[in-house]
């Protein structure tokens, strides 16, 4: 007889980080609260920010974590926290070590993907913030989003 492995599904509370942003009202809002979060990161991270339908922020969580100019980014990997943490939407960031925040061809390319694998699950993506020192690009701020 063929035994088939049960399963539990569980969203795990990795610690908390203190923090003044409680809703993100803004691209601003995300950057403060973004920028402490990725604070001395000497590799680009890429980051999901999950927000409830009144954009409070449900939690943040760290998908991958690459080399200085690039990390392997997977739809799976963005969704699967938000997912798990009922999110009704999400915010995609990640940080340029080099302090330049302008986004590249990449950035452009994974971006779209995304935000059509957001549709495809009922999940929006509502920005993408590119975090550089001391200031931040905004795909929706831009238009490209």
């Amino acid at each position: 007889m063929y035994r088939i492995p049960r399963y539990k599904i569980m969203l795990v509370r990795d610690g908390s980080q203190p923090s003044e942003v409680k809703a993100i009202n803004n691209p601003a809002d995300a950057f403060s609260l973004l920028s402490s979060y990725l604070e001395g990161a000497d590799r680009e991270n890429f980051v999901v920010l999950m927000v409830d339908t009144k954009m409070k922020i449900i939690g943040i969580n760290t998908v991958s974590v690459g080399a200085l100019s690039s990390t392997i980014v997977h739809p799976r990997e963005i969704f699967k926290p938000a997912i798990l943490s009922n999110a009704s939407s999400i915010i995609l960031a990640h940080n340029h070590p080099s302090g330049d925040p302008t986004p590249s061809r990449e950035d452009l390319e994974v971006t779209k993907r995304l935000v059509e694998a957001g549709k495809i699950l009922g999940i929006a993506v509502l920005d993408h913030i590119i975090i550089g020192v001391d200031y931040y690009s905004s795909f929706k701020e831009q238009g490209l989003l």
